[in-house]
């Protein structure tokens, strides 16, 4: 008997390996004004997958939908239609807490404060186990603060925006996870702390890391960029290939016309 074609069996973590880390299928978000019942489309049907292991830089204009995409990866927010997928899993209506408990961990554009809570003790609460002084202090250090002045200060109004978004950076890294969402998280960092910044997202590699960003240092660590343009649809590709998008003439409205 003569065998026109032959088969290969993959195993189970075979295919698992080959599978992005997060995918979205005919993703949509449709917001209504509570006033005058208009509603607003954010995400029209977008499907695409976040390749594992990589860094994927979100950009696009504002109201486009960046932050949105990562709240929707993250079940803060929940779509109007289509679906999330975590390595094959479908993890659509599944909870906040469930989808960190698969791997996935996000940084916010506006972190939260939480009075009365002392630093070390949000490291242990985030990292779901205790983590010692040494460990902590550690973190701080990759993102540019000292530890001494910060691991007994309580998570309140006395900390400047800046200093609350490098703790929640650090806070990022003690939960650990598979996958990493950051939502402009240059936002009230200076300058000097940049590189550090940018040193993080370095150190994360093997990791799947989406970050929503107009920083052209943080496009540059790219390995795939998403452009989100609510005219245009989203487009995504090879930061070579996408780095051409975005100095064409339709790309200049980003982040109000500067993408430095």
């Amino acid at each position: 008997m003569r065998l026109s074609s032959c088969r290969v069996f993959a195993s189970t973590e075979d295919v698992l390996n080959r599978l992005p880390k997060i995918e979205v299928k005919n993703l949509s978000y449709i917001v209504t004004d509570k006033e005058t019942g208009e509603k607003k489309v954010v995400l029209d049907d977008l499907s695409l997958s976040f390749p594992k292991g990589k860094i994927t830089v979100v950009t696009g204009h504002n109201g486009s939908g960046k932050s949105t995409l990562v709240k929707l990866v993250m079940g803060i927010n929940k779509p109007t239609r289509g679906q999330v997928f975590f390595d094959g899993q479908d993890i659509t209506d599944l909870s906040i807490s469930d989808r960190a408990k698969l791997g996935i961990t996000m940084a916010f554009q506006q972190p939260v404060r939480f009075k009365g809570l002392l630093v070390k003790d949000l490291f242990s609460i985030a990292g779901g186990k205790e983590i010692n002084i040494p460990s902590a202090c550690e973190y701080l250090a990759k993102v540019g603060l000292c530890a001494k002045d910060y691991i007994d200060r309580p998570l309140d109004e006395t900390l400047s925006g800046g200093e609350l978004k490098r703790i929640e950076l650090a806070i990022s890294l003690a939960k650990g996870g598979e996958v990493f969402l950051f939502d402009e998280p240059e936002a009230g960092i200076d300058l000097w702390s940049f590189d550090n910044l940018v040193s993080v997202f370095k150190g994360l590699k093997g990791k799947t890391i989406i970050i929503v960003s107009h920083q052209k240092k943080v496009i540059e660590i790219a390995d795939n960029i998403l452009l989100l343009d609510s005219e245009n649809g989203a487009e995504m590709g090879k930061k070579k290939d996408m780095k051409k998008v975005l100095s064409s003439p339709r790309c200049a409205r980003l982040n109000g016309g500067e993408n430095e």
